[in-house]
């Protein structure tokens, strides 16, 4: 993948979305259960504005980061991050990673499956992913527009697409079922521009996505806002 192929249009969404406390500490959970030790060695793929690796680092695991677009490259690496060239590839094991994260990224790249295997070439053997993506191409709206999304994922979808990349399913599940329904009211009667309501987002965040998380225990296999899937190199 190169950074032609990455695609973001959205940096006001971006900066909207560091207010959703809840919803990224959800995320960063997702992530930090898979910690092992401090040194560990960690890589954010599509790490944007550095919101998920600043919440990793305040937990004492700082990651690399890769990021191809030239402006949030630049404040990364102004905030101490080890910036990743896109096209790098490890020459040992001891230049792989042990976890990946990748939070809302794979939507923007239009070869996903390319991706994926590369991303599987820079996890060590053992080591894991974490992908979490927008679900269900019945909620693309115009914040998908807005934010240059290709597409919106099945589970089963993404499932396929990181096991042709080599790597074994672990966990899968739809994420966020209440969040679905706010997709599909938004789709219908949100802004045509695809912008983010901030006093509506923090509304949801803090009253009712930790309501949502609870369901997804119910919901999980079925549907949801978002699909998480974790998976590992063998």
């Amino acid at each position: 993948m190169t950074s032609s192929e990455f695609a973001y249009t959205g940096c006001d969404n971006l900066e909207v979305m560091a207010e959703a406390v809840n919803y990224n500490r959800f995320l960063i959970d997702c992530v930090d259960k898979h910690v092992t030790s401090p040194e560990v060695r960690i890589l954010d793929f599509g790490a944007g504005s550095g919101t998920y690796a600043d919440l990793l680092t305040e937990r004492g695991t700082k990651p690399d980061c890769l990021e191809p677009d030239a402006t949030l490259q630049e404040s990364l690496r102004s905030r101490g991050y080890h910036v990743v060239d896109l096209d790098t590839e490890p020459t040992c094991e001891s230049e792989m990673y042990s976890l990946i994260y990748s939070f809302n990224v794979f939507e923007h790249i239009k070869n996903d499956q390319e991706a994926s295997e590369q991303l599987t070439s820079l996890l060590r053997p053992g080591g894991t992913l974490v992908v979490y993506v927008p679900a269900l191409e019945v909620l693309f709206t115009s914040m998908d527009v807005k934010v240059g999304h290709y597409r919106r994922y099945r589970r089963t979808q993404l499932n396929r697409i990181l096991r042709n990349a080599g790597l074994e399913i672990v966990e899968s599940r739809y994420c966020d079922p209440i969040g679905f329904f706010a997709t599909l009211a938004y789709r219908f009667a949100g802004s045509d521009d695809g912008s983010i309501n901030p006093r509506a987002l923090k509304l949801y965040d803090r009253v009712v996505f930790p309501l949502s998380k609870l369901l997804q225990a119910l919901t999980g296999r079925f549907f949801g806002k978002n699909v998480l899937v974790v998976a590992t190199k063998s």
